[in-house]
């Protein structure tokens, strides 16, 4: 591989953050961009974070996972579940950042578009890539969308894949927005809803980029 290969944790609507990351990563057309899930919800502008992200697409191979979050909200659109659970868990904000009024036909056709390309899972060489977890056992595409999605790390860390490739999450903030790095896995979700930081990590060197929910880069 002559690009980069680089994951971004939990952006939560916090697009200063993501601009400035994407800015000091300055992508390549050879580089992997894996974002992890979890674009919308909570913070103040889910709206611009998926036009970064188109915009960027064309830029880079930027290959967008399927979060928790996308999964509540498009559940929502479509008419397949009730509103409520989504609302509360940060939904809200992100009506309000596409000017919501009243008509659940709110997305654009081209957030329509990246939200229907949204991946379950990503595997790259030693590297496999999800929301949340993963079945040690199980081949990725076999793998429940339960776990793909909203397992939390605080209920139990998976053993390691018997591919013997590293995982590499988010979906699990860790509230000291420090990297979760317990060798078979990592969690890239530092928490930048909360107070913490948006983070990305060059693979297989570690390399780290972090930003404030300011947009202010600290690493």
């Amino acid at each position: 591989m002559n690009g980069r290969l680089i994951a971004i944790g939990d952006i939560h609507g916090y697009n200063k953050s993501l601009q400035t990351l994407l800015g000091a990563i300055e992508p390549t057309p050879d580089d992997v961009i894996v974002t992890l899930g979890d674009y919308v919800d909570r913070g103040p502008d889910s709206k611009g974070v998926i036009d970064t992200l188109i915009r960027w697409g064309r830029k880079t191979q930027l290959v967008p996972l399927l979060g928790n979050h996308e999964e509540m909200m498009l559940n929502v659109v479509r008419g397949d579940e009730p509103h409520h659970a989504w609302l509360r868990y940060g939904g809200i904000d992100t009506l309000e950042s596409y000017n919501f009024d009243g008509d659940l036909n709110f997305l654009p056709p081209e957030h329509l578009q990246f939200f229907d390309s949204l991946g379950d899972y990503f595997v790259h060489g030693e590297f496999f890539f999800t929301h949340a977890a993963y079945d040690p056992g199980l081949e990725m595409d076999q793998q429940p969308a339960e776990l793909l999605r909203w397992h939390s790390l605080r209920a139990g860390i998976p053993d390691p894949h018997f591919s013997g490739r590293t995982a590499v999450v988010g979906h699990t903030a860790n509230h000291e927005a420090e990297i979760l790095d317990i060798g078979h896995l990592i969690c890239l979700d530092t928490n930048c809803y909360g107070g913490g930081l948006l983070t990305a990590m060059e693979l297989p060197s570690k390399h780290v980029w972090q930003s404030t929910p300011e947009g202010v880069l600290v690493r």
